[in-house]
C-alpha cells in the first residue's frame, strides 16, 4: 500500500527548499504534517497575536484534513507548538473554540521557530471505526 501526498489550496504549499508534503495518507491513517500560521492566500503570517496565529493554523490542519477526506471527529492527537509559555491560556482558549468536544489527544510542547511565527501545529487522523 503505497502514500499518498495531500495537499490543499485552502493550506499553504510548503517553499521548495523544504522537503516535506502537507499531508500524508496510507490506508486509513491520515498525517498532517506541523501547519503554521500562513493565510493561503497571500503566503503570509496572519496579522495579529497567538489568537489569530492558532486560529489560521487550525484552520490550515482542517484544510489538509479535509483534501485526505478527514475532518476533526477523525482525528486522535493533536500538537501544539508554542514559542512562549506567556500564550499557553489564548491557545487554549482558542484551540477549544475551534476544535471542540470530545477533544483528541493533545501534546503541547514549547519550541523555537522561525522569526514571526508563534504556534504550529500537526494532527494524526485514523479514518473508519
Amino acid at each position: 500500500m503505497g502514500r499518498t501526498v495531500i495537499t490543499s489550496p485552502n493550506a499553504p504549499t510548503p517553499p521548495p527548499h523544504i522537503p516535506l508534503s502537507p499531508g500524508v495518507r496510507k490506508g486509513n491513517v491520515v498525517q498532517v504534517s506541523g501547519q503554521t500560521p500562513v493565510d493561503p492566500a497571500t503566503g503570509q503570517v496572519v496579522e495579529g497575536g497567538i489568537v489569530e496565529q492558532t486560529e489560521r493554523a487550525l484552520r490550515n490542519v482542517i484544510a489538509v484534513l479535509e483534501e485526505a477526506g478527514a475532518g476533526l471527529d477523525d482525528v486522535l492527537m493533536l500538537r501544539v507548538y508554542l514559542t512562549d509559555v506567556a500564550h499557553f491560556g489564548e491557545m487554549n482558549e482558542t484551540y477549544a473554540r475551534i476544535v471542540g468536544e470530545p477533544y483528541p489527544a493533545r501534546t503541547t510542547v514549547y519550541v523555537g521557530l522561525p522569526a514571526g511565527l508563534l504556534v504550529e501545529i500537526d494532527a494524526l487522523a485514523v479514518l473508519g471505526d
